[in-house]
């Protein structure tokens, strides 16, 4: 068949290229069987013990083992893993605490911030609520005192803590400052970090936040799929909290869960309890450091001048190329990246000024600094005119040291 063509074509490529795509990673083989198991044969709307459909007993197991492993995973008394990705799990979260027209307060999307944070106009979270956006400072870091003074000017329903391109540590004491003075939620969307807040490589926002969303894949290595946590922090201000999630999920927004992603998910969880996932996520961040570190030698202007975390942007005004561009001339050398805004960016979303990269997927294959320093080399290289054919070999000897499994 053709598509089964397709799909092992695709596998190829992901093999014989390096996955720098900073929302994107190679989830292990026992996660992908789950997601091609009989489970996607099942209805199961409802809750464990609570189904509208019989047979559910052994659903119910996979999923009451998903959550524990969260529970214990992030530390947090209530979840919810039945969102079918991140989108969908912050439209919950909204359902669950808002009604139409409330105020709602997140990062912009050109500092870093997510679609669903209440970008305006072309998104359900700017359309439906009154969406205000914070920005980053010049430096490319996160001003705090000027977000404070527009909160208490705004005064949003819920502060949004969360952001898909900011390479530095966020300071959730202060998010929770900022919302507890105004009487605010806050609500911490980790989804490109969950892997390294459970590795204990970022600060948790268990503490801080009420409420907590995260993807599963990223640096987390699970399937595409959700979870909404709620906190003590929340069930103390909100004890009904937890209900007015679960309902908001389904009957909501969606009907029966992807079993078959809940079983993945709890497979993902478990590993990240391990001490080999924790040393993995150390190692995410070493990688990205390393990797920003040779960059700037071979200078390259990165926004906020580095990284804390597993994500790199970079300013390619300098290099007088523009994001879109590059991202395809190295997609010709098989380095695979995404084009993106820089914060003020003078160019428009479709041919941005930056590029994103990030480690997690060539960390799970196992490379280390000095990788990430040929990588870096390799990105130089094409910078500067270096043939992609000639490059691309290299990157495919890479790769091949390094195999995916």
């Amino acid at each position: 068949m053709v598509i089964n063509l397709l799909i092992k074509k695709e596998e190829m490529r992901q093999k014989e290229t390096l996955m720098l795509i900073p929302s994107e990673n190679y989830a292990p083989k026992e996660v992908r069987q789950a997601l091609c198991s009989m489970l996607n044969n099942k209805y199961s709307e409802g809750y464990p013990g609570k189904r509208y459909y019989q047979g559910n007993k052994y659903i119910d197991e996979i999923e009451l083992i998903a959550i524990e492993s969260a529970k214990k995973l992030f530390g947090v008394p209530h979840v919810n893993v039945q969102s079918y990705s991140g989108s969908p799990a912050n439209s919950a979260v909204y359902m669950a605490l808002l009604n139409p027209g409330d105020k709602i307060l997140g990062l912009a999307l050109s500092s870093g911030g997510h679609l669903t944070h209440g970008h305006p106009k072309i998104t359900f979270s700017g359309k439906f609520f009154q969406s205000f956006q914070y920005e980053v400072g010049k430096d490319g870091f996160i001003d705090y005192d000027a977000l404070e003074k527009y909160a208490k000017k705004v005064k949003p329903k819920i502060v949004i803590a969360g952001t898909t391109s900011y390479p530095r540590k966020l300071e959730w004491p202060r998010f929770s400052q900022i919302a507890d003075n105004i009487g605010a939620i806050l609500l911490a969307d980790i989804s490109h970090i969950a892997g390294l807040v459970v590795a204990g490589v970022h600060p948790s926002p268990a503490r801080y936040a009420h409420v907590i969303t995260t993807t599963t894949h990223k640096t987390l290595r699970g399937p595409r799929g959700a979870l909404i946590m709620v906190t003590k922090k929340g069930l103390r201000k909100y004890p009904d909290l937890g209900k007015k999630i679960d309902r908001a999920v389904f009957p909501g927004l969606q009907g029966g869960p992807h079993n078959s992603q809940t079983a993945a998910i709890a497979i993902s969880l478990q590993k990240a309890l391990t001490l080999d996932f924790k040393k993995y996520a150390k190692q995410i961040v070493l990688n990205s450091k390393a990797l920003a570190k040779a960059l700037k030698n071979y200078g390259f202007d990165l926004v906020s001048d580095g990284t804390d975390n597993h994500l790199i942007l970079i300013d390619l005004r300098s290099k007088e190329i523009l994001g879109k561009d590059f991202a395809i001339k190295l997609e010709k050398a098989g380095i695979i990246v995404n084009y993106n805004a820089i914060p003020k960016d003078p160019n428009p979303p479709a041919n941005p000024s930056g590029i994103r990269i990030g480690t997690p997927a060539i960390t799970t294959r196992g490379m280390k600094e000095p990788e990430a320093k040929i990588i870096a080399d390799f990105i130089n290289r094409v910078q500067k005119g270096d043939s992609s054919n000639n490059v691309r070999r290299e990157v495919k000897a890479l790769c091949k040291k390094f195999p995916i499994s």
